[in-house]
């Protein structure tokens, strides 16, 4: 929900080098489209951002959307990358924890960006929900981008964008089927330059085949098998890109949260948006996490939750919202937080936010409220319809309320009404693969 830290102007001081600060907005495969053209309202949103957070001129070289887990953007994430820096210097992966940034680290570990040689050597980042969990400071150097290698690597790129799906071997159809169903937007991240291995010289040693009859082999080669280092020669003037430990976001929910209930509410799939239409004098509950009441209007309004799919969404009516949470908190049915009395004897109590908005139209949404990083509810009114809402999440976490909404019209992305209920069947948005002609069947 929060595009850029606040602290980054901080942390890289007034120094930082003519090559500048390329905002990468991650995890973009989660997010439904809303209408065409919402890829570039969501970069326009974050470049937004970056200037309020004090990214601005020279100091910011681009910004790009990703998916480091599908690998959609990716490609063009490495190609930017080289054309921008061409080996002049470091570079630091810098990010909030969850962001996804180890995940990054992992995918441009395996691209062109990296030596060829460097997946072989190098440890994997970490991936943990748990703050400071990228131990040390990982990196790997990185490859000069010579003219020879960026045109080798084009026409790779070239070749692999000619393809259609029904050209891709079994194995490459069965992942792309399943980054589908984890992701709206996916992509591929391959490797020009390979590191080859030769065959031809087999090290023997008949004492390490040699064994008596009451004796069973012993797998030796492992004990024997050496970690395998860089020399000096290439690495001599690498420059190298480093992970950091993520950086812990103040006024946030995930930080009351145990391991647990951190993987029920960080969204690990595509995010299927659910809609409901409430009338005044009824509350929407996103687990324990987040409530919202609608308490004055003259007409019914949209109510868009953007949330992990795990979360459970609860609607009632005004009067019964209080016996509810106090019943039901870190029980089974609101599931997050987990635990029960105990668990909500440290848990901080809800506190409310009084909001008002004044619709715009039936199919776009005026605003989101954004509940801490358990998600959003994006609001669409009748068109000058003024609503008061009261929105409550955990004391000490953050209630934003977003002008203008990240995805306006996310409340026509639904299916039919479902009879007697304020809810609205799903509808997950199709997916979309980058860089693969598609076949004419959709």
């Amino acid at each position: 929900p929060d595009p850029v830290l606040p602290q980054l102007p901080a942390l890289l001081g007034p120094d930082v080098p003519a090559a500048g600060v390329l905002v990468v907005g991650n995890k973009v495969d989660l997010l439904p489209a809303d209408c065409r053209g919402h890829l570039g309202r969501l970069r326009q949103r974050v470049a937004a951002a970056c200037a309020l957070a004090g990214l601005r001129g020279g100091q910011l070289v681009d910004v790009r959307l990703v998916s480091a887990k599908t690998g959609y953007g990716m490609e063009g994430l490495v190609s930017r990358l080289q054309r921008s820096w061409k080996c002049a210097g470091d570079v630091y992966l810098l990010g909030a924890t969850n962001s996804g940034k180890s995940t990054l680290f992992n995918t441009l570990l395996r691209s062109d960006y990296c030596k060829s040689r460097a997946p072989d050597i190098i440890d994997r980042a970490t991936v943990s929900p748990w703050p400071g969990t990228t131990l040390n400071l990982l990196k790997f150097p990185i490859i000069n981008p010579t003219c020879d290698r960026i045109f080798r690597r084009q026409e790779r790129l070239k070749e692999e964008a000619a393809k259609t799906e029904d050209e891709l071997s079994s194995e490459e159809k069965k992942y792309l089927n399943q980054l589908k169903k984890q992701g709206y937007l996916v992509g591929e991240v391959g490797r020009t330059f390979q590191q080859h291995r030769s065959n031809a010289e087999i090290d023997f040693d008949p004492d390490m085949l040699s064994y008596s009859m009451d004796e069973d082999p012993k797998d030796s080669l492992k004990e024997h098998e050496e970690r395998e280092e860089f020399t000096h020669n290439e690495v001599k003037d690498a420059r190298w890109c480093f992970d950091t430990p993520g950086i812990v976001k103040e006024d946030c929910v995930l930080n009351l949260l145990t391991e647990k209930e951190i993987k029920l509410v960080l969204p690990s799939h595509a995010i299927v948006p659910r809609t409901f239409i409430l009338k005044p004098g009824m509350v929407l509950f996103l687990a324990a996490l987040g409530r919202i009441d609608y308490l004055e209007g003259e007409k019914p309004a949209w109510f868009s939750v953007l949330a992990s799919n795990l979360l459970p969404v609860h609607v009632t009516t005004l009067s019964n919202a209080d016996t509810i949470y106090e019943k039901h908190a870190a029980q089974e049915f609101l599931k997050v937080p987990m635990g029960g009395e105990e668990r909500m004897k440290e848990f901080p109590p809800l506190v409310p936010q009084d909001i008002t908005l004044k619709g715009i139209g039936t199919t776009e949404a005026v605003a989101d409220i954004k509940l801490s990083s358990a998600g959003w509810v994006a609001v669409t009114a009748h068109a000058e319809e003024e609503l008061l809402l009261r929105a409550y999440t955990p004391k000490g976490t953050a209630l934003v309320v977003r002008e203008p909404p990240l995805l306006p019209y996310i409340s026509t992305v639904r299916g039919a009404r479902i009879p007697g209920t304020p809810a609205y069947r799903t509808k997950r948005p199709p997916s979309f693969v980058e860089n693969l002609r598609t076949t004419g069947r959709g």
